[in-house]
C-alpha cells in the first residue's frame, strides 16, 4: 500500500513517571504528560498532521498492528519501564521501522528494546544528574535536522551523558553536546534500518521542563521531517530469486 496522506505521528511514553508525579514538579511541569508537551510543540509545526499519543498502559501499549500501519514517525521516551515493554510489541515496531516507518528515540530511549534491537549494541553510556547546563553544538548544519537550531542550543539544566556511547558509527553526527561537568557527547545521531530512518535526540531528562523549549520542538519537528517517507510503500526489504533477464 502506498500511503499518501497527510503526516500520521505518534508520540510514545512510557507514562510511569507522570502516574507516580516524580519527580514531584512533574505534574506542575507537565501537567499534560511529557508526551503531552511534544506533542503540542510538533502541532506548532504541523498543524494539519493527525499527532496522537500513546503509554504502556494502553492496549497493546497504544501501538497496534493497524495504529503502527498507519504511523509516519513514532516519537519514543523511555527510562524506566523498558522491561515491560512486550517483546511481541518490540518485533512489531522493528518491523514496521524496517518497513519505512521513521523513529525518533528520546533521551533514556538509548536503553529500549527497540533501539537496541535495531542497533545491535549496548548503547551503554556515562550519566550524571546533577542539573547541569547542557549546551548541544551543531556540527552538520547542511543536514535537514539541523534546519533552523541555534548553536549552540542551551538547555539550562539537564542530566549529563557522556562518552563513550556504545552505538555503532551513525550514519550522521548532527549534534554535540558539551557540559559544565566537562563531558562532550553525541547527543543528535541518525541511523538507517532497513527502509526506516532513525534519530537520537538525547536532550529531554524527566527532571527538566526540556520539552518545553522552543528550539527543541524545532528539532524535534526537523527530526519528523527527515523520518517520514509517508509515500513509500510499507515493507519489509526481503530477498528475491530472480530469473535471469527479468528486467528485459
Amino acid at each position: 500500500m502506498t500511503r499518501t496522506e497527510k503526516l500520521n505521528i505518534l508520540v510514545w511514553n512510557e507514562g510511569v513517571h507522570e502516574a507516580r508525579n516524580e519527580p514531584a514538579t512533574m505534574a506542575e511541569m507537565y501537567p499534560e504528560g511529557m508526551h503531552g508537551a511534544i506533542a503540542a510543540g510538533l502541532r506548532a509545526h504541523y498543524p494539519n498532521a493527525d499527532i496522537s499519543t500513546a503509554t504502556l498502559v494502553d492496549p497493546e501499549h497504544g501501538l497496534s498492528e493497524e495504529t503502527l500501519a498507519r504511523t509516519d514517525v513514532l516519537l519514543w521516551w523511555g527510562h524506566i519501564a523498558h522491561d515491560e515493554v512486550s517483546d511481541e510489541i518490540v518485533e512489531r515496531v522493528q518491523r514496521h521501522v524496517l518497513g519505512g516507518m521513521g523513529l525518533i528515540v528520546l533521551h533514556s530511549g538509548h536503553f529500549s528494546k527497540i533501539f537496541i534491537r535495531l542497533l545491535g549494541t549496548t548503547c551503554s553510556l556515562k550519566w550524571r544528574n546533577e542539573g547541569e547546563r547542557e549546551l548541544v553544538w551543531t556540527v552538520k548544519p547542511s543536514h535537514p535536522i539541523a534546519a533552523g537550531v541555534e548553536s549552540p542550543l542551551i538547555i539550562p539544566e539537564q542530566e549529563m551523558y557522556g562518552e563513550l556511547f556504545d552505538i555503532p558509527d551513525p550514519d550522521d553526527l548532527i549534534f554535540i553536546s558539551s557540559f559544565t561537568g566537562g563531558e562532550v557527547f553525541r547527543s543528535g545521531v541518525t541511523f538507517t534500518r532497513g527502509k526506516g530512518r532513525i534519530f537520537y535526540f538525547s536532550p529531554g531528562d524527566q527532571e527538566y521542563p526540556v520539552y518545553h523549549q522552543p528550539q527543541i520542538h524545532q528539532v524535534l519537528a526537523n527530526g519528523v521531517g527527515w523520518a517520514a517517507q509517508p509515500a513509500l510503500h510499507r515493507a519489509e526489504p526481503s530477498v528475491a530469486n530472480a530469473a535471469r533477464d527479468w528486467y528485459v
